[in-house]
């Protein structure tokens, strides 16, 4: 569809009124006048990048996409090495290279309900006999990482916290009873907070790893017989 300067001059005054009746406050970006309607945008006040909060009418793959891509950019902000797979299809999305240390990540879109954040742990599939939900493992990933567009924010959950769950709940504010057992802080859970606290536990294994080498020699603890 081509649409001409004159028609979009025309037509602006009104996209104008329809942004700031509708979002005052939030940037909106707007392919025609009639998508005005469809589109929100909330803004959370986190900065420039998170002018945008949430869109609607955004399928199932394009969240999945959106995730990727978002915890791709967080994690290469950090110095982190990240490979994709050739082809799709895998169970995991992508791999982090932590400090030699190579984890399988599966990426899921989280949503806010309130003052918890939800993810679904398992990929589901349609075949004759109707929904079939399957979830991950140990042996096929080692954590999720969650990115929750209203936030504008990364979480990465080893599976240890997540085996055999249907989904991932993080909590972002005490709950109003105060209950304490159990719960998933997502502070805890940040990509940044926990990546980090994993590449320096890695660094001062290497360490101590090259400090005993250098004590023993190249040749393993033990193994050196006495004449």
């Amino acid at each position: 569809m081509t649409i001409s300067w004159a028609s979009f001059s025309s037509a602006r005054p009104a996209i104008r009124r329809a942004c700031s009746s509708e979002v005052s406050g939030s940037l909106v970006l707007c392919a025609s006048p009639q998508s005005v309607a469809r589109v929100v945008g909330v803004s959370n006040g986190h900065g420039p990048a998170d002018a945008i909060a949430r869109l609607s009418r955004v399928t199932t793959d394009q969240k999945g996409a959106i995730a990727e891509l978002a915890v791709q950019l967080a994690a290469t902000k950090l110095g982190i090495d990240v490979y994709r797979p050739v082809a799709e299809g895998g169970r995991y999305d992508m791999i982090f290279d932590l400090v030699g240390d190579l984890v399988r990540v599966q990426c899921k879109w989280a949503s806010r309900y309130g003052d918890v954040l939800v993810a679904r742990c398992y990929r589901a599939r349609r075949n004759r006999d109707g929904l079939v939900r399957r979830l991950y493992t140990r042996e096929e990933i080692d954590a999720y990482a969650l990115y929750c567009l209203e936030l504008d924010r990364c979480f990465f959950v080893p599976m240890a916290h997540a085996e055999g769950m249907q989904e991932i709940r993080l909590r972002l504010a005490p709950a109003r009873n105060n209950q304490r057992k159990g719960i998933h802080w997502a502070d805890d859970f940040d990509l940044a907070v926990t990546l980090r606290r994993h590449q320096g536990a890695v660094a001062q294994l290497g360490e101590r790893e090259s400090g005993t080498l250098e004590v023993t020699g190249s040749s393993p603890v033990g193994s050196i017989q006495p004449r």
